[in-house]
């Protein structure tokens, strides 16, 4: 499996690699936008052939328009023709012969033909199975605000604008399980879909998710604000699950993403997410034939998308690497058995780096570092987000933290969601510039692979994105704050604090206290945290619950009113269980 993303408490697991194709001559034709034309739904074609062993699968590029020729060519030359897209003029094609790409390629009106995987096409592609819809587990009955949507400030946000139940938000993934009770008040099931295999398939369920990559991811850009469990950072949208991964593998092949992509174009997506690469290479080389034809492809079909409408957001990846400097790539491809091969700046990771995609790295769980897995890039990264331990939705009605820049680049489509609610007349490249103009500048820390200026750098872009801005809100002033830093461990069985003395605030503690809470600790169900106020009162924040989720890193708000805000407030965490233990890493009180 080769997502972005990384649950807690696990290790970060980058795709395998296999061997390089067949080299070309250097090809840097840009890939130009395309007029936007008819809809780009898939052409009639006679059904494939049944399935066989050997079964590869190929695009097949050609003038957009009528594709009638060459698709009677692939089924004189040994193809079938699985799907077709000619309004971008790609065709799917399968075929159990070596020689198919070659042959192809000396077709009159041929343009590119490359193998879109090393790996069979798995016979389930035939007759695809519906994924499992899971039973739902109970809702949770609090919904405390996290601190990755105070970094963005989405909290601050909600009471401007929400996001507008017109704004259609696209999450091209994993699959989303509609069911679950945060997810589905905002679910638009009319034009969720599979992409999976590079076919739609539009029957009921068959968006649903093979993983748990997309239930989080959707849960971030647009779960409801319903007190249950979380609120994504626009809870006011409509999100369509759009499954480019194939079950199994878990894998994005090319003809997956241009399905997507075409089908975000065609039914009115204003944004989509997109915390993914395209398999099986992790950068895809022009000088390579079949994955010239692979960058074709899916930039037609993103530039099809963009000229529909439809705003393209997608995590930068976790291999710590510079994009802007590439020279090895040691997982590809990863359907098979991975190499190292030398790259070069002209290999793309698709589609982060397509033009008019908006390109998210991760940020620390300080809300202004970079984080350690998060790729970066002069000129390559634009904005930023929060990415580590953020706290969502998952399948059967169930919360986990996870990390990664798949976790950053959908609270970036949050943004974009709200600056399309705001905004309705905005363009992609509107929205798009407006992400930058708003994030919040953050500078280099000390380290020299970091390059550029506060307002712009490699590890941030422009910085972090502004929810607040985007609705068109101003920040509230700020409070008084306080915070310690000093780690407390958390023993088995027992009870510990943390305290902050505060002074020189006037009268009484706010009916909207801030609490910020960071403990690292391994089953959190064990817990119960506690405030703890001068006079001894008890404002309990969390109290087992979280099961067997890592960690506790959010924001809680607390009616303090009643209570004198000088004295010495304290952090109180109870483990009642045997097993698992932790620290109190830190905890703030903002007035």
């Amino acid at each position: 499996m080769r997502l972005s993303a990384l649950a807690l408490g696990t290790t970060l697991v980058l795709g395998t690699t296999a061997g390089l194709a067949q080299a070309a001559p250097l090809d840097n034709e840009p890939l130009a936008a395309r007029p936007a034309g008819p809809a780009a739904a898939p052409a009639a074609a006679a059904a494939p052939a049944a399935w066989a062993a050997g079964t590869r699968a190929y695009l097949v590029v050609t003038t957009p328009g009528d594709t009638t020729a060459v698709r009677t060519a692939i089924a004189n030359n040994g193809g079938s023709v699985f799907s077709s897209y000619d309004a971008i003029g790609v065709i799917v094609a399968h075929s159990t012969s070596a020689t198919f790409a070659a042959t192809m390629r000396g077709v009159s009106g041929v343009q590119k033909v490359g193998a879109t995987r090393t790996s069979d096409v798995p016979a389930d592609a035939y007759n695809p199975a519906l994924p499992a819809n899971p039973a739902q587990s109970a809702a949770p009955t609090t919904e405390p605000v996290r601190s990755d949507m105070t970094q963005i400030k989405a909290d601050q946000a909600w009471a401007v604008n929400p996001g507008s139940a017109s704004v259609k938000v696209g999450i091209l993934d994993t699959g989303v399980d509609d069911q679950h009770q945060d997810l589905a008040p905002n679910f638009n099931a009319a034009d969720s879909v599979s992409c999976a295999y590079g076919k739609t398939d539009t029957r009921a369920g068959a968006w649903r998710d093979v993983d748990q990559h997309g239930t989080h991811v959707a849960g971030t850009v647009a779960a409801a604000k319903n007190g249950k469990g979380a609120v994504g950072v626009a809870p006011g949208v409509k999100i369509s699950s759009v499954r480019i991964a194939e079950p199994g593998s878990t894998l994005f092949f090319a003809e997956n993403t241009i399905c997507g992509l075409v089908w975000a174009g065609d039914h009115g997506f204003k944004v989509t997410n997109n915390s993914y690469y395209t398999d099986p290479w992790q950068f895809n080389c022009p000088n390579n034939l079949d994955q010239a034809a692979i960058l074709e492809g899916v930039g037609r079909a993103q530039a099809y998308a963009e000229s529909k409408g439809s705003l393209q957001v997608a995590a930068a990846g976790n291999s710590n690497v510079d994009l802007a400097n590439k020279t090895t790539d040691s997982s590809s491809p990863n359907d098979s058995t991975p190499v190292t091969r030398t790259i070069t700046n002209d290999c793309l990771d698709i589609p982060a780096e397509l033009p008019g995609v908006v390109t998210v790295a991760a940020n620390g769980t300080s809300g202004s570092s970079k984080a350690s897995f998060s790729n970066y890039g002069r000129d390559v990264i634009e904005v930023s987000a929060p990415g580590e331990s953020v706290y969502s939705t998952i399948p059967g009605g169930k919360y986990t933290s996870m990390s990664g820049t798949s976790m950053a680049s959908p609270h970036v489509a949050g943004v974009a969601a709200l600056l399309a609610s705001a905004n309705p007349a905005y363009t992609p490249a509107d929205i798009r510039a407006k992400l930058g103009e708003q994030a919040t500048d953050l500078a280099c820390p000390a380290d020299n692979r970091c390059t550029g200026t506060t307002a712009k750098n490699s590890f941030f872009g422009e910085g972090r994105v502004d929810a607040l801005k985007a609705t068109g809100g101003s920040t509230q002033p700020p409070g008084a704050y306080f915070e310690n830093l000093t780690d407390v461990t958390i023993a088995d069985n027992s009870t510990v604090e943390s305290p902050i003395t505060v002074s020189g605030v006037t009268g009484n503690a706010p009916a909207t206290l801030k609490v910020g809470v960071d403990i690292k600790h391994t089953y959190i169900g064990d817990l119960k945290v506690d405030l703890v106020a001068p006079d001894g009162t008890v404002y309990t924040l969390h109290n087992h619950t979280g099961s067997s989720t890592d960690n506790i890193a959010q924001t809680y708000t607390v009616n303090a009113s009643s209570e004198v805000a000088n004295g010495v407030w304290k952090l109180r965490v109870n483990d009642n269980a045997s097993q698992d233990s932790g620290r109190i890493d830190a905890w703030n009180l903002t007035f």
